[in-house]
């Protein structure tokens, strides 16, 4: 590829809105534009790179019995009601009707296109085990698009779908899934740990995310460094003190201005762990009977040194979704905000009350009066709800395993693997004909691969204060020829000779200066640069550098250029695949 006739253009800085290093030099470097809020156009560059991905994922899926396929971004919303994830889904999945009239989805996931496709293709136990995949488009409206590629509303997937006739089965294409996803990883070059994870809308009961950990990310992992526990801080647990003595009476007492724990703590001369935090959330659940939406109230307690995880509670109650309650609608069921709790709320409240208070006596909570609080409340005598842990993991807490200290850190779900069961083939009728001729549900995996956030997390790694530097495996091009001499004919000659040896070249014949070069150079990173300089030419040689290493150069004979280029190509490779991580999943 000539620069001179290159489709994109390098940018001197980046466009506004550059939130994230990484999405920086993707713009600056001319791999992508955006066209909207969380939409984006590769540009040649970007595609080069996501088809090198595509390939090692392929490669991969292959090697572990995945079969390709494809399905279409477009479903028919009939399928997405046999499994409730039409109603249950909030806005993130934009919904159309057809010319027809007809109920339609954007695929944001494929489980119930590729159920409707299983429950036509298998019959009989003698079609399992079977796994198939794709890497295709999918749209997720997310409403908060942020950091170019890490978080959008369109992007390339590669999911796979795998389907069994029991649970061993499963544990066999989950745990080869869990291996394949490392493999693919490192041999992209990004480094990733596995935690466990939150099943979400997907439903299942095991699941796993691969992580990036970045400051940009927005998960929180938890980790213990030295039992190894790690988990999404959605999920994660920790060791929790319980302080009980003989229960007292409960006593009000005025507390003015003490709307906060700190306030209150501060006012009582108490410690945080001696108090119950009333937190006011309004959940969004289908009626059962018309399948609407409906909104109920939901109180967590929880005690006053911890804070309530949403996702725990969420599931907990199994809501759709969870806002913020508005201050009216506390009030309008028997409770105050600042001073509220449990404590004399009405019946239709959805009352979640952590063990750490449950387990705990004597907390002083919100008497639902304005300046005023209870001492002494207790669980199960002052107040009923359903105890559930709905703490967060943090800094410092114990681990669950080890009781050493926990530490967060901030990561980017690159990767997820679920086993779904038959969450999904129960409420479609995929099912399968066993040796005894009994219809029986088919249990079934979901595994993704976001393609797009993998390169942007690869941008994000594989750079410095100049711009990118990306692995021998996924950069666009393995070689950057600089001419930097008035005999361009030396260096047509020794582009066509790496271009025919197989050699992937952007080869820059422009008239410019060699600082706007060097600069373009050092911006779009690709492994290996060669310069041809009047200097070295005159001495029979060419300067090479590797663009991870920009302080130290070398040389290759200008007669010997294709062989040692070829022969650097394959000791970057083979540099890489040294560090192919081979980790295993234990069912424990």
């Amino acid at each position: 590829m000539r620069m001179s006739k290159l489709f994109s253009k390098t940018l001197r800085e980046a466009p506004n809105g550059a939130d994230s290093k990484g999405y920086e030099y993707l713009l600056r470097a001319g791999f992508i534009r955006q066209l909207g809020a969380g939409i984006f156009t590769l540009l040649p560059f970007g595609v080069s790179v996501t088809k090198k991905i595509e390939q090692v994922i392929r490669e991969e899926m292959n090697a572990i019995g995945g079969q390709e396929i494809l399905m279409p971004l477009v479903n028919p919303a009939d399928i997405w009601k046999e499994t409730g994830r039409f109603y249950s889904i909030d806005r993130e999945m934009s919904r159309f009707k057809d010319r027809a009239g007809r109920d339609m989805v954007l695929a944001m996931t494929h489980e119930e296109a590729v159920t409707d496709l299983a429950r036509g293709e298998i019959d009989s136990y003698k079609r399992l085990p079977l796994l198939v995949y794709q890497i295709q488009t999918k749209w997720r409206d997310d409403p908060r698009p942020r950091a170019g590629l890490i978080r959008v509303r369109e992007f390339t997937m590669k999911d796979s779908y795998s389907f069994d006739i029991d649970q061993e089965g499963l544990d066999k294409q989950y745990a080869e899934h869990y291996k394949a996803y490392f493999r693919i990883f490192s041999r992209c070059g990004l480094p990733v740990i596995v935690v466990g994870a939150d099943s979400g809308m997907m439903g299942g009961k095991i699941s796993h995310e691969y992580m990036y950990l970045s400051p940009i990310g927005e998960d929180t992992i938890i980790t213990c460094p030295a039992c190894k526990y790690t988990a999404n801080r959605q999920v994660a647990t920790f060791k929790k003190a319980y302080y009980t003595e003989e229960l007292k009476e409960t006593e009000k007492v005025l507390t003015p201005d003490c709307k906060t724990i700190e306030e209150l703590a501060a006012f009582l001369k108490i410690e945080k762990r001696q108090t119950a935090k009333a937190v006011f959330l309004m959940g969004t659940f289908i009626n059962d009977t018309n399948g609407e939406e409906e909104e109920k109230l939901i109180v967590g307690i929880i005690r006053g040194d911890l804070e309530v995880e949403e996702n725990k509670l969420q599931n907990t109650v199994k809501a759709n979704s969870l806002r913020p309650a508005h201050p009216e609608e506390i009030t309008a069921k028997n409770m105050i905000p600042g001073y509220g709790s449990a404590i004399g709320c009405t019946d239709d409240v959805l009352v979640v009350v952590d063990d750490s208070v449950a387990k705990s006596n004597n907390l002083v909570a919100g008497a639902n009066e304005e300046g005023y609080h209870l001492l002494n409340t207790n669980f199960g005598r002052d107040y009923q709800g359903e105890v559930a842990d709905i703490a967060s993991a943090s800094d410092g807490y114990a681990c669950p395993e080890c009781g050493k200290p926990l530490v967060a850190s901030k990561g980017v779900e690159v990767g997820n693997i679920f086993q779904l069961n038959t969450r999904y083939s129960e409420s479609m009728n995929c099912t399968y004909q066993d040796e005894n001729g009994v219809r029986r549900p088919v249990i079934m995996g979901s595994y993704g691969i976001g393609v797009g956030r993998l390169l942007a997390c690869l941008a994000e790694n594989y750079s410095d204060e100049k711009g990118l530097s990306l692995p021998i495996s996924v950069a666009p091009m393995q070689v950057h020829l600089v001419s930097l001499v008035k005999d361009v004919q030396v260096a047509e000659t020794i582009y066509t000779a790496l271009t025919q040896a197989g050699v992937e070249v952007l080869y820059d014949d422009r008239k410019e200066s060699a600082g706007v070069k060097f600069a373009d150079a050092d911006l779009i990173g690709l492994p290996i640069r060669i310069t041809l300089g009047n200097r070295s030419l005159k001495e029979g040689k060419v300067e090479v550098k590797l663009r991870s290493n920009l302080e130290e150069s070398f040389s290759f004979g200008v007669d010997t250029v294709v062989e040692e280029t070829l022969s650097l190509i394959t000791k970057l490779r083979n540099d890489l695949a040294s560090q192919i991580v081979e980790n295993e999943w234990q069912n424990n």
